[in-house]
Parts: C-alpha cells; sequence; structure tokens
C-alpha cells in the first residue's frame, strides 16, 4: 500500500502560493508532496474526502499566553500547544509575561524544552523588551535571540519610556528581533474599566478613551521612523490606530499589527446589553461600533495583517 495521503476536492486556500480552488493535495512522509487540480492516485493509496471543506497550511498565531512557568494551573507549554493544533494553529508565540516572565534564557530554554516533549505545535518564545517587565532597562536580547527568542515584548503592560522604546527598536534591530508592543498610556486609561463614551456614561462606569491607544501608536510609529526597526502593534482597536497604521504601512515602515476576534465582533454597546456581565471586561476594552468597523476595514484591506513579520 501506497504511504502517500491524497486529500481531494477541498477548497485549498494557500496565499503565499497564490492558490485558492479546487485541489488535490498529496501527502508523502508528513509533508506536502504535490499540490494540483488533477493527480492520478494509486489504487491503494489513502484517500481523504475534503469536499465542501477548506485546505490550509497550519495556522501562526503570534500571541499567546501559555503561562509557564508559574501559572501551570491555567495553563501549561503542553496544553497550550495541544489546544493550538486542535483548533489547526501549527505554530504559536508564547507572550513573556510567566512567573518569573521571560527575560533570560533559563526561561527560554525551558519554554522550548517543554514544547519539545510535547511535541505538538511549534513553540517560538518572546521574550521581554525590559528587564522584568519593570520598563526601565532593556533585558539581554542578544542572549534571548540565542536561546530561542523570535521577538521581544512587555505585553500585559506599555513601554511608558520614549527613550527606553526608542534603545529597544535600536538593540532588537541589531538582533534580527521584532518588537510588539501593547499600546496603552497608563496616565489617560487610569482607573478605567470600560471605552469611554456614550455607553460608559449611561452605565456609570469609569471611561478609558480611545486617545489612550491612538498616543502611543503614534509616538512608536515615529520612533519606528527614527530607529528603522520593526515593530508588531498588538491588539490593535481603535478606528485612530488603524488609520495611522495604514499610513504608516503606505510610507513604506516595517509595522505589523494583530486584532482579537472580540474587537472585530463586539463594541462597548455589548457591555450595556449584558448586564454588568465581567466577561465583557478585557483590555484594551470593547470600543465603539465606529471603532470595531475601522478594525474591521483595517483588516480587509492588509493593514492589520499578524502574519507580516516573518520567523526564523
Amino acid at each position: 500500500m501506497s504511504d502517500a495521503l491524497f486529500i481531494e476536492g477541498g477548497r485549498v486556500i494557500d496565499p503565499a502560493n497564490g492558490i485558492d480552488g479546487v485541489r488535490t493535495v498529496v501527502v508523502r512522509d508528513g509533508k506536502v508532496a504535490e499540490v494540483a487540480e488533477r493527480v492520478e492516485r494509486p489504487r491503494d493509496a489513502r484517500a481523504l474526502d475534503a469536499r465542501g471543506r477548506w485546505v490550509t497550511p497550519g495556522f501562526v498565531d503570534l500571541h499567546v499566553h501559555l503561562r509557564e512557568p508559574g501559572q501551570e494551573y491555567k495553563e501549561t507549554v503542553e496544553t497550550g500547544a495541544r489546544a493550538a493544533v486542535a483548533g489547526g494553529f501549527t505554530t504559536v508565540c508564547a507572550m513573556p509575561n510567566t512567573k518569573p516572565v521571560n527575560d533570560s534564557t533559563s526561561v527560554t530554554e525551558l519554554v522550548l524544552a517543554r514544547a519539545a516533549a510535547a511535541g505538538l505545535a511549534r513553540v517560538l518564545p518572546v521574550g521581554c523588551i525590559s528587564r522584568g517587565q519593570e520598563g526601565h532597562d532593556l533585558a539581554e536580547y542578544g542572549e534571548l535571540k540565542a536561546a530561542g527568542c523570535v521577538a521581544v515584548s512587555d505585553d500585559g503592560k506599555p513601554v511608558v519610556s520614549s527613550a527606553l522604546m526608542r534603545r529597544a527598536l535600536e538593540y532588537a534591530r541589531a538582533f534580527g528581533l521584532v518588537v510588539a508592543v501593547h499600546e496603552e498610556d497608563p496616565l489617560l486609561v487610569g482607573k478605567g474599566v470600560m471605552h469611554e463614551g456614550p455607553t460608559s456614561t449611561r452605565l456609570g462606569l469609569k471611561g478609558i478613551p480611545a486617545a489612550a491607544e491612538d498616543v502611543m501608536v503614534l509616538r512608536d510609529l515615529s520612533l519606528l521612523e527614527l530607529t528603522g526597526g520593526r515593530l508588531h502593534v498588538q491588539h490593535v482597536s481603535t478606528r485612530g490606530a488603524v488609520r495611522a497604521l495604514r499610513d504608516a504601512k503606505r510610507r513604506g515602515l516595517a509595522v505589523t499589527a494583530e486584532a482579537t476576534p472580540h474587537h472585530l465582533a463586539l463594541s462597548d454597546e455589548d457591555v450595556g446589553a449584558s448586564g454588568y456581565d465581567p466577561d465583557f471586561k478585557m483590555n484594551p476594552p470593547l470600543r465603539s461600533a465606529d471603532d470595531v468597523r475601522a478594525v474591521r476595514e483595517g483588516l480587509a484591506d492588509g493593514t492589520i495583517r499578524t502574519a507580516g513579520w516573518s520567523r526564523p
């Protein structure tokens, strides 16, 4: 019996190779050997009927929280990787806000060792921008890169210092690392718990203005233009941020961005409709309907395209 697997009749969507149509995919020794409209299948070969289904390359998630080390009761590298492959994700980038945070080779190596032991999705560690995610001193980018990190981020915390952000972009560029940023001005956020607008006023809840995200995105795009580094903006949620990113990409800056499903599907109006359900409290907060439309448009026109930064 042939060891090849013929996946037949499915709609193959492979943007990297410009394929979108019904094709047969031939898999040999665990690797894609051929993609074609017509392939002669040996009688003894295995076949999988994919009619009515999509056949795609493995998905890549640039922003996951595996919580190991330190918070294994929430998630581990193995359980996260298992969930990833169940959803079609073959590569994930693990954020560094573990306990301790990933600002050292020891944490990076632990994450990679756990991933290798699991043998599921490929896990790419992301190191910290600053030591301890405290926003004062840069982490050791050279050591993090050598240990296996593909990017740096203080995810969950903004880089408040403009001077530190400039140095981060400069040093990350020297080591071929992307700087991924959580964009919010903590002084504008204050004690806010949801988007600032008519809904927050009606509910009597402290609001977070869209400008809290916008001003940080604009600052970092200015620093990116100055340094020539590579920037990735995490969980974009505002119309102003989308507009700034679109303009930056048109000017040729090396910037990419991501958006979450909930910021594409829900707005601050859903907070009121939920009856104060805390499941609707998140960071960044659910924004206005206008913001949601802008994020959707950004996704449609390629302004937000998380596959934009490469991985080694």
